[in-house]
């Protein structure tokens, strides 16, 4: 009978299986299966032509950052600088990494974050201090290359929760970026540094940066 009636009702055998498949499509998801590597080009960031985009952004960056503020700190003017920086690198690399993306939208995290920060305070006022003996044993619990890991998707933006081999592709493309930076940056700096007609030249014809 049972042979007879799924014979005669191949939909419900058809349904059947697709709900089977979703199921093991859930357990897959649920397992948190790698994400799939984007493949990010390190080597565009060695290269001539994309140091000379980076600082002839930046350089437009720090003048409009310079107009906007007329008597900045030392303190205030410092930090200006590094998050023009950061933000024109994450602009040249067009968001096709997750650290560039985490860049740009840096300024809703870190307000997001201190609220949370406030709310956390809050809370341990209230006598709710005792839940942090067992987060710290279970901190000293992990594996001395887990922690390492940890430490190390703190310091690559929007790399906190990814895959393993995901967070080696984007700390080598971030190093890649950051190391681009650095060259460009001291090139700005001595260019600055020797007069302001040199630097607006460059700014006209940023094709003889490098």
């Amino acid at each position: 009978m049972a042979s007879s009636s799924t014979v005669s009702n191949p939909d419900a055998n058809s349904n059947r299986s697709r709900e089977s498949k979703r199921k093991k499509r859930r357990k897959i998801g649920d397992a948190g299966e790698i994400e799939p590597l984007t493949t990010l080009d390190q080597s565009r960031w060695r290269t001539d032509n994309e140091q000379q985009i980076y600082s002839s952004k930046l350089l437009q960056a720090l003048r409009h950052v310079r107009r906007s503020n007329d008597n900045p700190s030392p303190v205030n003017a410092g930090r200006a600088v590094r998050e023009t920086a950061d933000r024109v690198l994450a602009v040249t690399a067009k968001g096709r990494s997750r650290w560039s993306r985490a860049i740009l939208s840096g300024r809703l995290s870190l307000r997001l974050s201190q609220i949370n920060k406030k709310h956390k305070k809050a809370k341990l006022n209230n006598g709710n201090i005792k839940s942090k003996k067992p987060a710290a044993a279970k901190k000293k619990r992990l594996p001395a290359i887990q922690r390492k890991v940890r430490v190390l998707g703190r310091l690559v933006p929007g790399c906190q929760k990814v895959p393993f081999p995901n967070l080696l592709e984007e700390t080598t493309d971030y190093i890649s970026a950051l190391e681009m930076q650095i060259r460009a940056m001291t090139f700005l700096t001595g260019l600055l540094s020797a007069g302001g007609a040199g630097a607006g030249s460059v700014a006209a014809q940023p094709d003889r940066l490098g």
